[in-house]
């Protein structure tokens, strides 16, 4: 039994989450988390909001809230909306958590300690309007590199490419909109991430079962002369981690907080903390501690593409910075990203379907297959509503739930609500038993190895194979002539559907518990598909389940087309 540590990468708190966020981290840690779950492995799943810096403020500001209060309120919209889409984290954190406050004011005091902390004196905008420093993300102009017009003065949204606030065409205070804006001097800290660079990159060079994408954008960061630069960790703010050297105070740093680059990968390891002051947990340092029984944890984290360069270089700096036998991560899936009917999702435009929309028009387990099975890992993915139902009716209705539906209620039918008695099986169910097997181990290797794609398509070919039986079986045609054979046959089916449940939980994971349920089993892994495939005695009841999935009408592909084509208020 193995060790696994899962992160996703933490969602900002500033409002509810595209599908496009969903499935660039949380939605594919949570099918691994489940994947090995069912293979019997110990997990650790962790996830938190990321509640500082300029999203929280402007948000809340614009929700006419108190930070704490707004970011309270969301936290739980983000928790529920979860549970919506049933992802399976062990635990859900804050980065606002008192544990993520000492954690980060511990590890600036190890870093300076070390040499790695010095104050500097930087330029920042002030804004005339608001009477106060702009941070990065109050910041709006127009990208100097691909010309959008509403980049942040971090990072532009459309290229990803970092910024500072000062090379924006025509900024503006994103508070008020002003461009009465001008430079002034603010002292702030800087980690020196450049005297790192060495083991950065030997840590990074050994790396090499990550994957292309993962490993291409850290590379060119690293060797990028405008990469991995001393960068500051503090800002001029009211809401976050006040700056601290461990427990003591910071002269000259009062009224300053920590930056939210720097405080929210560290909630990764205060979400295990927060984890057993929950009391789901007793030692979240055998998680996260080499010394302490986390040299035998496999790390693996999950992220869009625009967060690489912080999980590849500063978080790593900080860890590697502080001295101390943290674990380090092991492996990052990144992803491309899901784009939206010709163009791009957006939650600061409000652009595309978002989480609490898709559950309004149709169960969790629509969404988790058609996102999963087009998951962006090579490259950019879009989702049109064409694609959607198609897919939907052809995978879930057609092959899945048409297999399930046409078996149970044949036998229902000829033989009752019960497992028929049944013969040895015959040179047709031994091949396709074999060709299950062979079926069985390349959809392990390829959830092993995090293709999700790849292992989509496999368990698409394993439910084709039930449909494919029964059309060259036709115990309906058999049961006319030789009812004992055509017994053999149903019973064959039957134990497909348990088979199918174990295999397809990680991707739907309610439909699998429903088909587990009708056939009266537990939900579980299969250990070989000849074992699965006798395991069902006769005799044993099972009931008719409900529609598993019900087809999308051209009608109902329209309505939402037209409700979803313009943008979220």
């Amino acid at each position: 039994m193995a060790r696994v540590l899962i992160t996703s990468a933490i969602p900002y708190i500033n409002g509810i989450k595209h599908l496009g966020n969903l499935v660039g981290s949380q939605l594919p840690a949570d099918l691994y988390a489940r994947y090995l779950r069912g293979r019997g492995h110990e997990v650790l799943f962790l996830c938190a909001t990321d509640e500082h810096g300029t999203p929280a403020e402007l948000a809340a500001a614009k929700a006419g809230k108190p930070v704490a209060e707004y970011c309270a309120r969301m936290w739980a919209v983000q928790d529920e909306l979860g549970r919506g889409f049933r992802l399976s984290f062990d635990h859900f954190g804050r980065s606002s958590s008192p544990q993520n406050h000492a954690l980060t004011q511990h590890f600036a005091g190890r870093l300076a300690d070390a040499g790695l902390i010095e104050e500097a004196w930087e330029k920042q905008i002030y804004s005339k309007a608001d009477d106060r420093f702009l941070p990065d993300r109050y910041i709006e102009g127009t990208c100097p590199n691909c010309g959008y017009d509403k980049a942040r003065g971090d990072q532009c949204e459309s290229c990803t490419i970092q910024l500072t606030p000062t090379e924006l065409i025509e900024p503006r205070s994103a508070i008020s909109g002003s461009t009465d804006l001008e430079v002034r001097e603010t002292r702030h800290l800087h980690l020196k991430q450049s005297q790192l660079r060495m083991q950065l990159s030997d840590w990074i060079d050994s790396k090499t079962d990550w994957p292309v994408l993962t490993t291409s954008i850290a590379r060119k960061w690293l060797n990028d002369g405008d990469g991995l630069q001393d960068r500051g960790i503090t800002r001029d703010l009211d809401w976050g981690i006040p700056v601290k050297r461990g427990t003591e105070d910071w002269p000259g740093m009062e009224g300053k907080v920590f930056y939210v680059w720097f405080d929210a990968p560290i909630e990764y390891i205060a979400c295990a903390h927060e984890w057993v002051a929950a009391g789901k947990g007793d030692d979240w340092k055998r998680w996260w501690r080499t010394d302490q029984g986390a040299e035998d944890v496999r790390y693996v984290q999950f992220m869009g593409k625009d967060n690489v360069p912080f999980h590849t270089l500063s978080f790593p700096a900080t860890i590697l910075g502080s001295g101390e036998p943290w674990k380090l991560v092991d492996y990052i899936k990144s992803f491309n990203y899901l784009n939206y009917d010709g163009g791009q999702f957006s939650t600061s435009q409000g652009r595309g379907v978002f989480m609490d929309q898709a559950l309004e028009i149709l169960p969790s387990d629509y969404w988790r297959w058609w996102l999963l099975s087009h998951v962006p890992e090579t490259s950019d993915a879009e989702f049109t509503w064409e694609a959607f139902q198609q897919d939907v009716n052809k995978d879930l209705a057609d092959v899945l739930g048409n297999f399930v539906s046409r078996i149970t209620k044949f036998c229902r039918s000829k033989f009752g609500a019960v497992v028929p008695e049944g013969g040895f099986h015959g040179p047709r169910e031994q091949a396709l038993i074999t060709d299950l097997q062979t079926r069985l181990g390349r959809y392990q290797a390829h959830m092993d190895a995090i293709e999700i794609r790849k292992a989509a398509a496999e368990l698409r070919a394993i439910w084709v194979t039930g449909n494919e039986y029964l059309q060259s079986a036709a115990p309906w045609a058999a049961f006319k002539h030789d009812p004992q054979t055509a017994a053999a046959m149903t019973r064959f089916a039957l134990n497909l559907i348990p088979f199918y449940a174990g295999l397809s939980a990680p991707f739907i994971p309610d439909t699998a518990q429903a088909m587990a349920d009708a056939m009266g089993v537990p939900l579980a892994w299969p250990a070989c598909a000849e074992t699965a495939l006798t395991a069902l005695p006769a005799g044993h009841g099972f009931t008719v389940p409900d529609v598993l999935f019900t087809k999308i009408s051209n009608d109902q592909r329209k309505a939402w087309q037209a409700r979803f084509a313009g943008v979220r208020t």
